[in-house]
């Protein structure tokens, strides 16, 4: 182990969260942000460019919601001043859009948050800004004269920033002449940068989540950025967008975590297989799900696990689904079952679940725009209100036992269509079993040195219980695509 390794310190608190992750835009509009009449109606299909109307008071006055469904932090994708939607085109990262109830509603948000003890993470979207971004905006007046040329890799004047068919002759985001790419070796550049993200932890936000961060390629940046955001807050959370592992960037010097993208490969490998919608699957990063089956499954778990530092581990943003893919139920073609089999790993594997906004009442949509979608509060009727309890009752499990947020996981069985682990933190123990199969199946669980013989583990819903006998859980029974918990009893 490096001595980076050896010094990492990640946020306690993340052990205990169960993220919300919103698309501001389309989850809640409040009547007391005023509004265009020229938005799309709420719950209308969803566009690349038109807005819903959705805002921060909004969110605001969903808490209750939030609360009630279990979770106690919320991620939102950006929140500042832009010309899009999905606010990821950047013209001013010191003001929250007046469209989302500007810095009032932010304050108001995060006040009322916190008083019920919930966190707030925003996006930070630091690798290009927009057309509209002053400093870009200048050097599109001034070309050559502009006082802002280092700011930003330009190849040649008049700049191509609005040309339909001709490639911007200066450095963007995937070649989008929309998205400028910052000079990040730029002095000032940095200091701006740092500046914005201090800015907003000292106005009260618990984190950051870093949009494309591998593609700003330079290791002393990101350990400047976690200096600076730790000592405005040392508790501050700071999570990469990586879709493929990271062990660069999470040796303890710069990023806390990931949004763990290979995680949800393995749930799409296992909980889904062969049944994938495929076409929308190969529009994302996440079309090599890779090998099917519950070894295969056992064999990238204990991979993926083995990449970090357990403190790593303990705070990685484990999602099954974003707004840069199809819904994890659409990829399952409405396999309900999947999204069931796959939240109960989500809430019981180490690490930090994040809830895509409206999979806990089955939401749906392909690959944006269609899985950004606004949350039917006007359409109840359409609500999988036996879901929601589902995810209610998990997260519930979740906070009540501690083994399963800071407990040793170990992969007990890995067979055909069967898996399962167990979590265990000194008498606290918590067994699943998973059949993915569309056959009942029955298990001898072998729960080695985490129950002794003659303990009885139950059901924590039921209550039901059954013995420890030899070092097996004996005739375990696993309905076809179904989930099984057994946990110690802690009230005796």
């Amino acid at each position: 182990m490096s001595v980076a390794q050896a010094q990492i310190d990640t946020p306690e608190w993340v052990r205990d969260a169960v993220f919300y992750q919103i698309f501001p835009d389309r989850f809640a509009r409040s009547l007391t942000v005023p509004k265009s009449s020229l938005l799309d109606e709420w719950g209308s299909p969803p566009t690349y460019n038109g807005y819903q109307g959705g805002d921060l008071a909004g969110v605001a006055e969903h808490l209750d919601y939030l609360q009630d469904l279990g979770v106690n932090a919320v991620y939102f994708t950006p929140v500042f001043q832009s010309a899009s939607n999905h606010r990821y085109h950047t013209h001013d990262y010191e003001k929250v859009d007046p469209m989302l109830g500007g810095d009032a509603a932010l304050r108001m948000l995060i006040d009322q948050a916190h008083a019920r003890g919930m966190r707030v993470v925003l996006d930070g979207v630091f690798n290009h800004a927009s057309r509209g971004f002053f400093q870009f905006h200048d050097i599109l007046e001034n070309g050559a004269d502009s006082a802002y040329l280092d700011w930003f890799l330009i190849n040649k004047f008049p700049l191509n920033a609005y040309h339909p068919e001709e490639p911007p002759n200066y450095q963007a985001w995937w070649n989008l002449p929309a998205l400028p790419k910052f000079n990040i070796q730029c002095d000032a550049v940095r200091e701006f940068l740092l500046g914005v993200a201090t800015r907003w932890i000292d106005f009260g936000v618990d984190g950051w989540r870093l949009d494309v961060a591998n593609e700003i390629d330079d290791d002393e940046f990101w350990r400047a950025f976690r200096r600076r955001v730790r000592q405005a807050n040392p508790d501050a959370y700071i999570v990469g967008e990586v879709w493929t592992d990271s062990e660069r960037w999470l040796q303890g010097d710069m990023w806390d975590a990931v949004m763990n993208y290979e995680f949800t490969r393995c749930c799409i490998s296992y909980f889904i297989g062969d049944d994938v919608d495929r076409s929308e699957l190969e529009r994302t990063a996440l079309n090599l799900a890779g090998p099917k089956g519950a070894p295969a499954f056992a064999r990238s778990i204990e991979r993926l696990r083995g990449l970090y530092a357990p403190e790593i581990t303990a705070v990685m943003l484990n999602l099954l689904g974003s707004h840069d893919s199809a819904r994890f139920i659409s990829l399952a073609r409405g396999d309900g079952s999947a999204l069931r089999l796959a939240t109960l790993f989500q809430m019981t594997y180490p690490g930090a679940p994040s809830i895509y906004y409206g999979d806990e009442i089955g939401m749906r949509g392909g690959h944006d725009p269609a899985n950004r979608g606004a949350f039917p509060w006007h359409a109840p009727d359409s609500w999988d209100y036996d879901l929601l309890r589902y995810f209610q009752r998990l997260i519930d499990l979740r906070k009540s036992r501690k083994a399963l947020r800071r407990g040793a996981f170990r992969v007990l069985h890995a067979a055909g269509d069967v898996f399962a682990h167990g979590c265990k933190l000194d008498r606290d123990v918590v067994f699943v079993a998973f059949n993915a199969g569309k056959a009942t199946q029955r298990l001898d669980l072998p729960v080695h040195d985490q129950a002794a013989d003659g303990v009885e583990l139950i059901d924590p819903w039921t209550r039901e219980g059954v013995p420890v006998d030899g070092g097996f859980v004996r005739g375990l029974e696993l309905a076809p695509r179904s989930g099984t918990v057994l946990v110690t009893r802690l009230d005796t």
